[in-house]
């Protein structure tokens, strides 16, 4: 961490007013890249999906609950695996909770992996996450919409993040999100890569501490994260603050 200086209460207060200046530029901007996200063009979903759920096949309209706007976390979860993505579970520790209050704006939440049923069942269990949870294994979702890949894709390169990025793995995570009305279905957006920090509340919680994310010096960035219920206790640390 780089070195701060201590200064008086009144001194803090211009740095930070002056922060705050920079803080609402950001707001404002984030706020017009919003207003660009919903004015974008809509796709038709002219495909059938049918998905395993708890209670037999579900179809893709069947996933809004007679609601008009549907988010789908793609979750890593390959149908070989006996565990979902670790950083894909931080993000769903995320949003576990916050599932009626999209429903009270009309919005259904869910999380589709390819992985069967049964794993995904057990693995809810042990996470003790309550939302929705639907198995794609017996249809082409997870490929349509940028999350999985076959050997080929991943032998081509750059095949994730529309085209953007090289991902190693036949499966990535994202965010897709559908528009039902009495027309039809229709996809409105889908992110990746970075694009999901935004939905990363610990993230953010964690990006206004002194030390940040503190992920300098690691393999890589999330190298540090765990299942919630792998973290083992952090060791107590000797203070180096001034006395």
């Amino acid at each position: 961490m780089q070195p701060h200086s201590v200064v008086s209460r009144e001194e803090w207060i211009a740095a930070r007013k002056a922060h705050l200046a920079h803080e609402r530029e950001y707001t404002k901007a984030h706020e017009r890249l919003n207003e660009e996200r919903r004015a974008l063009p809509w796709v038709r979903v002219e495909k059938n999906y049918l998905f395993d759920g708890p209670d037999g096949k579900v179809s893709l309209g069947d996933l809004f609950k007679g609601r008009s706007q549907l988010v789908v976390q793609h979750l890593m979860f390959a149908p070989d695996w006996n565990e979902a993505c670790k950083s894909c579970s931080f993000w769903a520790d995320g949003f576990e909770r916050m599932i009626p209050h999209l429903a009270a704006r009309d919005t259904t939440m869910v999380a589709i992996s390819r992985a069967p049923l049964p794993k995904l069942a057990a693995f809810k269990q042990r996470m003790g996450w309550t939302f929705d949870w639907l198995s794609s294994g017996g249809n082409d979702f997870n490929y349509d919409y940028g999350v999985s890949f076959t050997p080929e894709q991943i032998a081509a390169g750059g095949n994730y993040n529309y085209g953007t990025t090289a991902f190693g793995s036949d499966e990535a995570p994202g965010i897709s999100v559908f528009y039902r009305d009495e027309a039809g279905i229709f996809h409105t957006y889908s992110c990746f890569a970075r694009g999901l920090d935004m939905m990363n509340a610990a993230y953010h919680y964690l990006d206004l501490t002194p030390l940040g994310r503190h992920e300098e010096g690691l393999p890589y960035p999330m190298d540090w994260v765990r299942l919630r219920d792998q973290y083992q206790p952090a060791p107590v640390q000797a203070s180096c603050c001034r006395s």
